[in-house]
């Protein structure tokens, strides 16, 4: 069973009028975390998952909230577990 834990982090641009909607549904979504936003529109979300395809899943998800311009990945970190590190 494979143990390591994907870490990304995320820059999502909104549309102003509609942050207070997208950041309720962001909180909606398991395993993400809200750690800046700003009201003009811009928030730093970060990811954990078990697989790379996860990460990617939930950046497309996010892109499709409406309100959502853009969810660029800024950060992607794979933390393995002690016996697999070289």
């Amino acid at each position: 069973m494979d143990d390591s834990v994907h870490i990304a982090s995320l820059v999502v641009l909104v549309r102003p009028e509609l942050f207070e909607a997208v950041k309720a549904n962001l909180c909606l979504l398991d395993n993400l975390e809200l750690h800046q936003h700003s009201p003009a529109g811009k928030l730093v979300v970060v990811l954990e998952a078990n697989a790379e395809a996860q990460i990617l899943q939930r950046i497309e998800q996010i892109n499709n909230l409406p309100g959502v311009l853009n969810a660029a990945l800024i950060y992607h970190e794979l933390l393995a577990p002690e016996g697999d590190l070289p």
